[in-house]
């Protein structure tokens, strides 16, 4: 089964590393909404944005029409560390699937945070840097964000201060520990060291927390903290942005062997992974020079895609986030205390959002049990133990190879690894006692949560 042109990985030369970011809200005909302020319901400006965040993130947050954005040459000196990243032919898992598909992964997880999240973050503890700040405020759900801004902090001798939300801070207290090794003070989420916290706990017993929850007092400690400001880990187009490292090297690598992808597939939370791999194949759809089935996938317990609303909706659960136009459960929203991790969060980027409101993506929800029976299966032929939220995709890409079984298609299937699990030992410990369940929101929890959408930007 073997094919004796394309080896087990392709890697890029370190001169092949992308020198620019790919901006893809430069080709999309329907430019994504714009954020708006909560008080006012006009679109926010960037001197509107700039308490909040460093000012050449706002202005990347912003830009609609560059396609593309020099990477700074200190980053892009970072990336070298751990880039360009392999992509790898899955010849072990098609074996064992016996399937005719042609199955490749780009793994992100070859770097200490263990995640594609160390794109994004070493970028924006850049820009903190430069503009002389003395740290950054931040959340994480399963904590690879923390981990991955803990560490670009330390780089750039930058103070981090991480909220995790608090499930997965009793989750997954290695990855926590992390954090603290590289010098950030992380403080599980909701806390009552914040008015948002104490807010949330008050009206949430006992909650277990959203990312959500942990935005909101991430960004109350960094505006009212001087010489700090808030960066976020996934959803903002800033982010996705920063994250196309991944995809422009993705389809440098399939173009070095003249391999088309059929379809691609990506886990769902907030959109960085995702947007990131996705990008530059999305920017050949809108342009009309190449079509490819794009999937998204994301948890059952927390569908957005899927069951949410396309709507104006709070960024986070206290209220204190401009309004994006996304798909959305409600910012109310608190998923179940599940092992999606970083998938947890009630809306998605504002650019997939569109994307897929436009038809040129597509949304699958999977339930958990299914997720780690892929996530077992991938990990005893291909050796690499998956996080939980690249298993979301690892699922469905399997799905996708069996169906080519009963066709006989040969369909080329890629989609992102984006990161291990090893700090996720705990799910995999439920999943293997059998203590492992499948919650799915009622209909009626749903329409709950919708009922409290913001009247402002959905009249």
């Amino acid at each position: 089964m073997t094919n004796e042109k394309i080896p087990y990985k392709i890697y890029l030369a370190e001169n092949e590393l992308p020198k620019q970011w790919y901006n893809v809200r430069a080709d999309m005909k329907n430019k994504p909404a714009p954020l708006i302020s909560p008080a006012t319901g006009e679109p926010l400006k960037q001197e509107e944005l700039e308490p909040v965040f460093c000012t050449e993130l706002v202005k990347q947050e912003l830009n609609d029409t560059d396609a593309y954005i020099d990477i700074p040459e200190d980053i892009v000196n970072f990336y070298k560390m751990y880039r360009p990243s392999p992509l790898v032919r899955a010849y072990c898992l098609e074996e064992k699937l016996g399937t005719p598909a042609k199955i490749y992964y780009k793994f992100e997880g070859n770097n200490t945070s263990g995640s594609h999240k160390l794109n994004s973050a070493i970028a924006q503890a850049y820009y903190a840097k430069q503009q002389g700040l003395k740290g950054v405020t931040t959340e994480t759900g399963a904590g690879q964000w923390g981990t991955a801004l803990s560490m670009a902090c330390s780089y750039f001798d930058l103070d981090c201060r991480v909220y995790m939300v608090k499930v997965s801070y009793e989750q997954k207290p290695f990855r926590r520990e992390v954090m603290r090794t590289y010098g950030a003070r992380v403080t599980p989420s909701p806390s009552d060291t914040t008015q948002i916290g104490q807010k949330i706990l008050a009206e949430h017993p006992g909650t277990t927390g959203s990312l959500g929850c942990a935005i909101s007092e991430a960004v109350e400690e960094a505006v009212s903290t001087d010489g700090y400001k808030y960066v976020l880990g996934s959803v903002l187009s800033q982010v996705l942005l920063h994250q196309t490292v991944i995809g422009l090297e993705t389809k440098a690598a399939l173009d070095k062997y003249d391999i088309k992808p059929d379809m691609i597939i990506g886990c769902a939370g907030g959109g960085s992974n995702l947007g990131g791999l996705i990008s530059p194949f999305v920017g050949e759809k809108l342009r009309g020079e190449n079509d490819y089935q794009i999937i998204a996938v994301e948890p059952a317990s927390c569908p957005s895609f899927t069951r949410g609303k396309f709507a104006y909706d709070f960024c986070d659960t206290g209220h204190v986030c401009p309004l994006a136009k996304m798909y959305t459960l409600g910012s109310e929203f608190i998923p179940s205390a599940n092992h999606a991790g970083g998938l947890r969060y009630h809306g998605m980027s504002t650019i997939l959002s569109q994307l897929y409101h436009d038809g040129l993506i597509e949304a699958r929800a999977v339930e958990q049990t299914s997720v780690f029976e892929a996530a077992q299966e991938f990990a005893r032929v291909e050796g690499i133990l998956p996080a939980p939220e690249s298993s979301h995709a690892i699922k469905v890409a399997i799905d996708e190879a069996k169906k080519c079984i009963e066709t006989g298609e040969e369909k080329t299937i890629v989609f992102g690894l984006t990161g291990t699990g090893y700090f996720d030992m705990v799910a995999y410990q439920k999943f293997n006692d059998g203590e492992m369940d499948d919650y799915i929101p009622t209909d009626e929890e749903l329409e709950a949560s919708f009922a409290k959408l913001p009247e402002i930007g959905n009249k």
